[in-house]
């Protein structure tokens, strides 16, 4: 079998083209440009690699991009001042605070300061209840850019069966909701299912979440479905890989999400889509 390649690359070229429209659009309107402020504390190489993309992302669609780079000493008081700050400004539309902190911050506490009408990350309490209550809300970046990559592909969720493996807050659980909402039926699986493997050959679609380099293997997956491949890695050789041992994989599937290129770039097209719909919600209220 011939697997479609679902290009999350460039699928969020073309939606990061639409954004900068509505940029313009709002720009024209209101005479001012969304604002989007990422705060990261410490330098964490990975982390500091997701910030400059975001920031040349910001510049590529027109929105205003504020950068706020804190040492890793910085104690919780003085993040959340900061956030707090960034808050009742009127040029910022969406507050990201980069993920993972340092240990001595407590992330719950950070996620919950940001109004949830900033949260960009759609990380918040608030945000979260309302995306499972099937009412708009800001969305998570990266749950909302698989839903959107399925739909842009003409991949028929309704009636289908879905997979995810992994239950965290950022993405396992968001991305199960999200199916659900798109009338799949969704089996949620984790570290304490048994017979992982009994679940994911029944699946339709099936979502990989679990954050273990090559974690899928051919004998988990049934002929045709439709895998999804969310972890990103570095194998012996430094090349960039997922949680799907994409070789043995690839020719069983219909379609299939690749490592790098797939969901990955989808994550900050969204990103930059909630900042949009932030901003125009920030003039109606």
């Amino acid at each position: 079998m011939n697997p479609i390649i679902i290009n999350g690359k460039e699928t969020a070229a073309i939606i990061r083209s639409e954004i900068a429209d509505g940029v313009k659009g709002y720009l024209e309107k209101y005479h001012s440009v969304p604002g989007l402020a990422v705060i990261q504390v410490g330098n964490d190489p990975a982390s500091s690699v997701y910030v400059r993309n975001k920031h040349k992302a910001c510049e590529e669609i027109g929105i205003a991009s504020f950068s706020i780079e804190l040492p890793e000493s910085t104690t919780e008081d003085e993040l959340l001042s900061h956030i707090e700050t960034l808050n009742k400004r009127g040029d910022v539309h969406g507050v990201l605070v980069q993920l993972p902190l340092p240990e001595h911050i407590d992330e719950r506490k950070v996620i919950e300061a940001i109004v949830p009408e900033k949260d960009v990350d759609g990380f918040h309490p608030v945000n979260v209840g309302q995306m499972m209550l099937g009412r708009p809300t800001l969305l998570p970046c990266t749950p909302a850019g698989i839903i959107e990559l399925l739909k842009r592909y003409n991949i028929t969720m309704r009636g289908k069966h879905a997979v995810v493996i992994g239950r965290s807050n950022i993405v396992g659980k968001p991305i199960s909701q999200l199916l659900l909402a798109s009338n799949c039926t969704v089996t949620t699986c984790h570290s304490s299912t048994v017979d992982l493997a009994k679940h994911t050959k029944q699946a339709d679609i099936l979502v990989v979440a679990v954050g273990k380099r090559g974690f899928l293997s051919a004998d988990m997956v049934k002929e045709g479905a439709i895998v999804i491949d969310v972890g990103i890695h570095r194998d012996e050789n430094g090349k960039l890989c997922g949680d799907v041992d994409y070789a043995s994989v690839a020719p069983l599937a219909s379609a299939i999400t690749p490592v790098p290129g797939g969901v990955g770039p989808m994550t900050i097209a969204m990103l930059m889509k909630n900042t949009l719909a932030a901003a125009l919600a920030s003039q109606h209220q």
